[in-house]
């Protein structure tokens, strides 16, 4: 039996609760197979895997596209695809930590002009401290759930040390060697300082150049990026225990604190009305941006990302905050309210930080709403977009968009196996 035919297996238990939602299951199941049916290049012992509409492979959107098909890896069709995925990101991260996205074959086609000129293997150099994080928390969850560490390859306990080399670097960014610059292109997608980003002062956290959107950082110390470093490096730790690699252990381990207490020291500003929250993002200098964006790691996916528990105090105020009109990204509309982001049109939202907000809720009333706004705002289409208007759902951005069809896809077998799906349906329809 083939990948997408056994994943279709295991998933035909949902297929009676889900019919209580008329058109929830023709929405689910596309969206769940998304990834498996139209992204995935495999070959012995590795993995490719496109975002959607762009022929190359994000370190963070590939995992993010594949972390709902773990729970079923008990099946060896599925650990090898991901196992694959594992190696390949590993070599991925060797060829070029500072890269976020790559090309499944070496070419001298560039799809952009960057300077520095990246490698052949790299599709776009923009440093982000997520893509670092991503695989990390990837293999961690895969070891969890399945107990095989048979990928723990000397290729791979090299990219964990490439990984924690480069997030200790970039505590002192300016004496990193790493610059980007694009020419032809909105302020947004290249760096200020000849490449170098806004100024910081050292802070104990790590320097980020972009954020998950791709966006350039307006601070860069990206405060749930560095919150996401502190757990992937904890994966680390225990990756680097099993392989008995106790000078690893010892770097991970203090780089950890350090990152985690320049967080709790220059990451939280008190709001005259929500209290003590994190910013977006900080600098070192005093300078603090208040908001929160569509993609993760975002502040209101902290509880997801295993961060930190949905009833932190400072996450609560956090999360009352990026979820009002305080935060300049969250927007309301006829058919939906949720974050978006300025790297999407201005008013649209992200179902991506919808599926968020319900897998960090407790609130049945909370996630039946957002269930209702997803289902109607995919705009006859079956699936997930990037962004769209929630005025107009059929104005959106990216009608491939992987990522975004995953989430819901595992925003749906969250609330299955939490036993919470029937309740939450039941609520739906009766909002509707």
């Amino acid at each position: 039996m083939g990948l997408c035919e056994t994943l279709r297996k295991r998933i035909q238990p949902l297929r009676t609760p889900l019919a209580a939602y008329p058109g929830l299951w023709e929405v689910f199941e596309p969206c769940f197979m998304n990834t498996a049916e139209t992204t995935v290049q495999q070959s012995e012992g590795d993995t490719f895997i496109i975002t959607g509409d762009i022929e190359a492979m994000w370190l963070r959107d590939s995992t993010a596209q594949v972390l709902h098909y773990v729970r079923f890896s008990d099946d060896e069709e599925i650990a090898g695809m991901i196992e694959g995925l594992i190696a390949r990101q590993a070599e991925c991260i060797l060829r070029d930590p500072y890269a976020n996205a790559f090309k499944a074959e070496p070419s001298d086609f560039r799809p952009f002009e960057d300077e520095p000129r990246p490698s052949d293997w790299v599709w776009e150099r923009k440093y982000e401290t997520d893509s670092l994080c991503y695989p990390l928390w990837l293999a961690e969850r895969y070891w969890k759930q399945t107990g095989n560490a048979s990928f723990l390859t000397s290729r791979f306990h090299d990219a964990m040390r490439q990984i924690v080399q480069v997030l200790r670097v970039e505590q002192r960014h300016e004496q990193s060697p790493y610059r980007f610059q694009r020419v032809h292109c909105p302020p947004s997608d290249t760096l200020t300082r000849d490449g170098r980003g806004a100024p910081v002062a050292y802070t104990g956290m790590t320097w980020s150049g972009f954020r998950p959107s791709d966006d350039a950082c307006r601070y860069p110390y990206l405060v749930p990026a560095n919150l996401f470093a502190v757990r992937a490096l904890q994966a680390a730790e225990k990756l680097a225990m099993h392989l008995q690699d106790s000078e690893l252990v010892q770097e991970t381990t203090d780089l950890c604190k350090e990152i985690e207490q320049g967080v709790m020291q220059h990451g939280i500003r008190q709001h005259p009305e929500f209290g003590p929250l994190y910013a977006y993002e900080v600098d070192g200098l005093g300078n603090a941006n208040l908001m929160d964006d569509a993609n993760v790691p975002s502040l209101l996916s902290l509880p997801y990302l295993e961060v930190c528990s949905p009833d932190d105090v400072v996450y609560r105020n956090t999360r009352s905050f990026v979820l009002s009109r305080e935060n300049p990204y969250f927007y309301k509309g006829r058919f939906a309210e949720g974050i978006g982001s300025p790297h999407t049109p201005q008013g649209y939202i992200g179902p991506i930080a919808l599926c968020v907000q319900a897998m960090t809720s407790s609130s049945t009333e909370e996630r039946a709403a957002i269930l209702n706004a997803l289902m109607r705002t995919h705009a006859g289409t079956g699936m997930m977009h990037e962004s769209f208007d929630p005025q107009a759902p059929e104005k959106y951005t990216r009608s491939w968009f992987a990522w975004a069809n995953s989430m819901f896809g595992e925003m749906i077998m969250r609330l299955y196996e939490e036993k919470k799906l029937d309740a939450v349906i039941m609520r739906a329809r009766a909002m509707l």
